[in-house]
Formats: structure tokens, sequence, C-alpha cells
């Protein structure tokens, strides 16, 4: 059976969940962040450079068709920024000129042998090793009965050029929302996994043999963990992120990648408290390579509240102005998004990542978390929920490190009458008071339209760090201009916080 294009399975044809997870009613966040005191000053650097990234209008010219959600990601590198949504790529210089695209994803497996590779699929994720200057751009497969999911590993710094292609089975399970991280020794993914019959199959943790795919050996080889449902509660809920590395330090020898996920004991799924779920996957790569995927924290976090006052039973939650059709916040789906940025910063390792949930009473938010490790023990050094009760929707985060500490959070950003669905984004300096986002807020761009279709919004949006600097921040989401079904356009944007040099 073949999956719908950028599919998140557990759906309806409708788009409507097929079941619905009760929640408690809304109890309040621990961890918001009140008075916003330095909102009025906006720190915040305004954008340096902001240019227009794919739209769903370059899937009508190359395919005839259009396609929601955007699920837009990008990555940076010394001279291009590549960006990937459903169904396309593009490759850029750094001033915003385009160099390639829009691409269909497909055709980087043109001529593969896995010929499932070239179809339209989605769910694409892009990222840059800079510890060998070479990109990794990705997609699953969704023909079956076999499933894959296709890493394509420029043979260059230059995304422009030739490619090394893989696809990594993942048998008959359909590998839904797989996500990346570059780590030295692998090229780690997770993923949601749903049997032939549709039912969930579990968690899926994945180690690609990292060099070996660097230097286009086709004998590059996977070892894969698959954590089924069962047990109660279920730790790995719906999803975890592999570590992506930030930055110039490596991770100390022999490390392995961390998995994180999230909790809401207030979700109906037994979970023990709200908390931080972390997991290691250590992988040695021998003649026959040895590997584990083990708990290794459970870290208690403030009161927070996944599931959002939807309407019953549906994705409809997050209003727009001029229309009654609501978008999708997914902070039911109790997993973090996208990326878990690390950091080796010497005397510990950081790990930052997000979530949305409601924040006020009907009002979404975005919590974020900074995990450290010190002398191999986790704990969470901060966490705070960003929402100003200014009435605005704050949701579907990307927060990344600069190599000070400082941090910043993107996010999409809507309410019923006067915002129409735009990028914003804050941020924090490294010494600032911990579990606050005191820079103020910042516009990457206003939104001037509502999606008048369809509740999809897309399922993760990303902040990378500027390898050159690694001072620069890069963020891309979406928005509209004009309110249609589908005409979701795309931003990419930058700036630095200040100080960072």
């Amino acid at each position: 059976m073949r999956r719908p294009i950028g599919a998140d399975r557990g759906l309806g044809d409708d788009g409507a969940p097929q079941s619905t997870v009760p929640g408690r009613g809304f109890a309040g966040d621990g961890a918001l962040q009140t008075g916003h005191a330095r909102q009025a000053t906006a720190l915040i650097p305004a954008p340096s450079l902001t240019f227009e990234g794919l739209a769903n209008s370059d899937n009508l010219s190359l395919f005839g068709f259009q396609v929601s959600p955007p699920d837009p990601n990008g990555e940076v590198g010394p001279n291009h920024y590549v960006e990937m949504v459903n169904l396309t790529f593009a490759v850029y210089a750094k001033d915003g000129t385009r160099l390639l695209g829009p691409t269909s994803i497909g055709a980087l497996w043109s001529g593969f042998a896995v010929d499932d590779c070239t179809d339209l699929s989605g769910d694409p994720v892009v990222l840059y090793d800079q510890l060998e200057d070479r990109w990794i751009l990705t997609q699953f497969t969704t023909r079956g009965p076999t499933f894959f999911n296709c890493v394509a590993v420029s043979q260059t710094g230059d995304p422009t050029g030739a490619y090394f292609r893989y696809a990594f089975s993942t048998g008959e399970n359909f590998p839904d929302y797989p996500k990346y991280g570059v780590w030295p020794n692998a090229y780690f993914i997770s993923t949601r996994e749903f049997a032939p019959d549709d039912s969930f199959a579990g968690d899926g943790a994945y180690g690609l043999e990292r060099a070996k795919m660097l230097a286009g050996n086709p004998s590059a080889r996977m070892v894969k963990f698959l954590l089924p449902p069962g047990t109660a509660p279920y730790l790995p809920g719906d999803g975890l992120l592999p570590s992506d590395l930030d930055g110039t330090r490596m991770p100390p020898a022999g490390s392995p990648n961390y998995f994180v996920g999230t909790m809401d004991d207030g979700a109906g799924r037994g979970a023990p408290f709200d908390g931080i779920n972390i997991f290691q996957f250590s992988l040695h790569w021998r003649s026959n390579p040895t590997a584990s995927f083990t708990l290794q924290a459970q870290l208690p976090v403030a009161q927070f509240d996944s599931i959002f006052p939807c309407h019953p039973g549906s994705r409809n939650c997050i209003p727009q102005p001029g229309t009654t059709n609501k978008v999708d916040i997914l902070s039911y789906r109790q997993r973090p998004t996208f990326r878990l940025a690390y950091r080796n910063f010497g005397t510990y390792e950081a790990l930052v990542t997000n979530q949305s949930v409601e924040a006020l009473r009907g009002i979404a938010g975005v919590r974020w978390y900074e995990i450290r490790r010190v002398g191999g023990v986790f704990s969470l050094n901060q966490q705070g929920t960003y929402a100003p009760d200014d009435g605005v929707n704050r949701w579907m985060g990307s927060v990344a490190m600069d190599k000070r500490g400082d941090m910043v959070l993107g996010f999409s950003a809507s309410n019923a009458t006067t915002v129409f669905p735009g990028i914003r984004y804050t941020g924090r300096l490294a010494g600032d008071t911990l579990g606050e986002m005191t820079l103020g807020e910042g516009v990457l761009i206003n939104g001037s339209g509502s999606q008048t279709v369809s509740a999809r919004w897309g399922d993760y949006t990303d902040i990378t760090v500027d390898p050159t600097d690694d001072c620069t921040f890069w963020y891309v989401n979406e928005y509209y201009q004009v309110s249609s079904a589908r005409g979701w356009q795309t931003r990419i944007g930058n700036f630095k916080l200040p100080g960072c040099q």
C-alpha cells in the first residue's frame, strides 16, 4: 500500500488522528516565563539577511500537484545553504542566490539500484557534516512492501555536485518521521515505525557506518534497534531525537550518541511524571559490530500540558485570521521537535531541544530544555516555556546554541485576528537568568495570509549554526503571503547574537 506523501502515521483519510489521547485539562505550566521584562528593549537582533525559500508552487510546477505539510528544514555550510521540503530541495549561495533547484528529491537516486528512492515520498532531512565537509540529504520510501531510509552523501563539499547513494532497509515496517544526527562514528536515525496493518510497531534507532558512506563504499552497514510498544509506561513515547553535533569540539572519545524523548503524566499514557528520557546508543564498528541501546537517565521537568484543546479527534488547534480553519500544533505527539543539538564545551556537554505545549489556557507556547552531562551524569540545567501573554500562539519550534552557549529559539506564530501565520524567534545569552529567553522577540517574516484548507502544518522546522564563525544562526520555517488552501511558502534568514564573533 502506498503511504501518503509526507505521511505522519495514525491519520485517517481526513487527516485526523484515528484515536484521541484524553487529557486531564489544563493544569498550568511550571516553567512559564512570566513578565518578559526585557521584551520592550528588543535586544534580539534583526535578521542580517532573509530570502525566499521553496514553496508549494514549486511542487505544482514540477509535478502538477501540491502537497501539505512542507516539513521545512535546512543546513548551512561554509559556502552554501541547502533547503529541503516535501518534495523538493534547493541549494543557495549564502547571499540567497539560488544555485540549484527546485529539484525533485527523488532525482538524487536516479539510476540507483533501489528504485523506490526515486519516488515522491518525503519527510526529508538535510545535514552538514562539518567534520568532513560533506552534505547528507535524505528521505524515506513509501512504495513498499519493503521500506527504506534513502541517504545521499555528497562526494565533495559542493552540494550541487555528485553524491554517493544508499538505501537502508527497515523491512516491512514503514519508517515514519525519520530524524538524523551527525556523530563521529555514525550517522544516527530515529523513526516511528508502522507494521503492514498500520499498527504501531515501535520506535526505531539506527546507526549507519559513516566512514564507509563518506568513502562511497557500497558495503556500508547499519545497526538497528526497535523498541516495541507494550510496556507501561512506553518511555520512547511518540518519538525520539538523536543528538546532532554542532561546533568543532568532538564528543569525548568513544562517546555514545544520545537519543532524547519527553513524556507527559497528564496525557493518558501512564507516564510516571513529566520528564525527559535519555537513551544512549553505543556502537563500535568491527568485523562484527557491537552495539547497545539503553535508557540512561530520566529527568523530571516542570509541569507541562501536551494535550492542546483542539477540536475533539482532530488536528484543528491553532487559529488564523480570516478563516475558521485551524492548523496543527502537534504537541499531542509528545515528542521533542527537530533538532536535538549537541555541543561539547569541555567542562560539560550540552543538549538543547524543544516541544510545543499549552502554555496558557488555550494558548500554545514552546517549552525548551538544556540538558547537561558532567562526569558522565545527566542533569537538567535549565528549562523554560516561552509564551508572552499577548494572545499569540507560538509553536513548532527549533532551538540551537552558538559557541558561547548563547541560545536561539525559532517558531511559528499566529492568532485568530491580527497575526497571520509567520516566523519569529527569540534568544538568550549564556550568562542570562536561567529559564528565560531574555532578548525579546524578532521577526523573520510576518505572514499576510492563512491556510484555508487542511490542518496539516509542518511537522518540523530547523535552526542551525554557521560553521564558518560558529555564531550565525540560520532558520527556515513556513508562512503564508496570501490566504489559500495550500499556498505555503518558506523563508530563510540569519542573524547572530550580541558579543559572538
